[in-house]
């Protein structure tokens, strides 16, 4: 059945703070000059919202760019940060509050807001439709089209109603090509499409590679004694210190005595046996987190990759007939473990990049390679550079004397230190034999504070088609038992946050078999990431399946 195709002047692979902030910015300025462009979204989420996972503290810098009036206009922005705790956690049940003199200045929140990122894009896409742009939620961008010259054309939606084992079910339906003359892909972390366009177009040829972080993050309703609206927790050191592991810890108090809770474990963590749900339902019991969460319920659940690489490991952004943004780039400023800042305005300046193009009567096949100007001598290229240094640091010298660097180099010198330093290991290569590293013997989950993945993944209403070819897709389908296995002890069964990959044992011939629950994914893209034979690739299954977050 041949595909069906509707053109557009601009496409946007994705429903995110940079897609939806592109979108609005092209509808506005098409609004001021009176000349009409066309835009279209595509979200593979049930909804817009659906699968956005982030903290979040939220600087509205962009958003003031964008919306001045966005007071007026009901921005869901509901929760001003009031205080900032920072701790260094020592042990189980020791830590030490930093004082605010010793703080990066990175770290201060005053003028930011504790939000819903979720509900903040649902708010961007009202917008958006509101001025005329086209959003169609349900439907997964899976291909990229490309025309004869090798210039992007657009993309392809996938098929739905195809079984397991490939055949077409009697619901079948055939993707549908959205062609552009721009097309942006703004998929959030580690993309699959951009990151296709990487290798096509050879985008971070003499670039560091990209490093990242997994998020894990719950909402939890708090007992109204224990809840102080306002207040932002950050805490560095255990329980990520005991394996020699980086990465921080959050807890911040919004509307409705609620809270959110969460972990950030750095994917370049060198002990196989590294379980970082494992270590969020442990970080939970630390005195300075459970003193806010004895008592309350917990009500939702996720997990997302972030990009953390900094400038160093930006690969170039355009290409001929389209752009890519936000995190799907890497734009996150990982000093301030804020990226929402960051991908709006880098979506903002795409649309005014592209809508110049259009006014000039471009046809869409050039390299916009004047956005990387605009990019680079905008607030948001100046905030990058000054902080290149922070997450290569982190990995040379630790999380405290990573800090105590961070520290001379944002507040005494604002990041202008006469050297970048560099990280140039990927994430996966850092992992050590597992006979070489402790193993690590995680307490039961006591059902109050700390749960098991399972009963986790019901809590982000992830559902997925059953009858559905594996979006999980396995270079090699031996590599896992014949050599993940006795190398590294298979660490997809605890890198993976949602019990998606077992090792399961066959009971007639006692074989050892690698087994992929698929259904349980929440696209949170850590195998794609960390696997250490680079062997699981992550694609996009049938539209509206994944994770359906409420309020994260």
């Amino acid at each position: 059945m041949e595909r069906e195709s509707m053109a557009f002047d601009v496409v946007i692979v994705g429903a995110g703070p940079s897609g939806l902030s592109a979108a609005c910015r092209l509808m506005q300025q098409a609004q001021e000059s009176g000349q009409e462009v066309s835009v279209c979204v595509v979200e593979k989420g049930s909804e817009v919202g659906a699968h956005i996972l982030s903290g979040a503290v939220f600087e509205p810098t962009a958003l003031n760019e964008l919306f001045p009036d966005w007071k007026e206009k009901g921005a869901p922005l509901n929760t001003p940060v009031v205080a900032d705790d920072i701790y260094v956690l020592r042990s189980a049940d020791k830590s030490i509050r930093v004082p605010n003199l010793f703080v990066p200045k990175t770290m201060h929140n005053e003028g930011n807001y504790i939000i819903s990122l979720g509900n903040l894009c649902r708010w961007l896409a009202e917008q958006a439709e509101s001025m005329g742009a086209e959003i169609f939620p349900g439907f997964a961008a899976s291909e990229v089209l490309y025309h004869e010259d090798g210039s992007v054309k657009g993309i392809a939606t996938g098929d739905m109603g195809i079984a397991a084992n490939g055949e077409k079910k009697d619901s079948y339906m055939p993707g549908m090509e959205l062609h552009a003359k721009y097309t942006l892909f703004t998929e959030g972390c580690r993309g699959h499409l951009g990151k296709q366009l990487i290798a096509q177009f050879k985008l971070d040829e003499g670039k560091d590679p990209q490093h990242y972080g997994i998020g894990i993050k719950e909402l939890w309703d708090v007992e109204p004694d224990k809840h102080r609206e306002g207040l932002v927790v950050h805490t560095a050191g255990w329980p990520l210190q005991e394996s020699g592991s980086m990465g921080g810890g959050f807890l911040y108090h919004i509307e409705n005595n609620q809270v959110v809770v969460g972990l950030i474990t750095d994917l370049s963590y060198s002990n196989p046996h590294v379980s970082p749900f494992e270590e969020f339902q442990r970080y939970k019991h630390n005195p300075v987190i459970k003193q806010y969460l004895e008592g309350g319920k917990r009500v939702s659940y996720g997990a997302r990759a972030l990009t953390k690489g900094g400038p160093q490991s930006l690969p170039r952004m355009s290409f001929p007939g389209g752009l890519l943004l936000g995190c799907d780039a890497g734009t996150m400023n990982s000093a301030k473990i804020k990226g929402s800042h960051t991908a709006m305005k880098s979506g903002l300046i795409a649309a005014e990049t592209v809508f110049d193009a259009l006014k000039a009567g471009s046809e869409g096949r050039e390299n916009l390679t004047s956005y990387q100007d605009r990019f680079d001598q905008s607030w948001l290229g100046i905030e990058l550079q000054q902080q290149r240094n922070f997450s290569p640091a982190m990995h040379k010298f630790g999380n405290i004397f990573g800090a105590a660097f961070a520290f001379i180099d944002q507040n005494l010198f604002n990041g202008k230190l006469p050297f970048t330093l560099h990280d140039t290991v990927p994430d996966y290569k850092q992992l050590k034999p597992a006979a070489d590293c402790p193993r690590l013997e995680y307490p039961k989950p006591d059902g109050k504070i700390s749960f098991d993945r399972l009963g986790s993944v019901f809590l982000s209403n992830t559902n997925h088609e059953e009858d559905q070819p594996c979006h999980l897709k396995l270079t090699n389908p031996d590599i896992p038992i014949t050599s993940n296995l006795p190398l590294f002890d298979e660490p997809a069964q605890r890198y993976c946050p949602a019990g998606v990959y077992e090792v399961i044992e066959d009971e007639e011939t006692g074989k050892k078999q690698f087994q992929i629950n698929s259904q349980n994914c929440v696209h949170c893209k850590t195998c794609d990431i960390k696997d250490p034979a680079q062997n699981i690739t992550w694609v996009t299954p049938e539209g509206t399946g994944g994770p359906n977050y409420p309020n994260m």
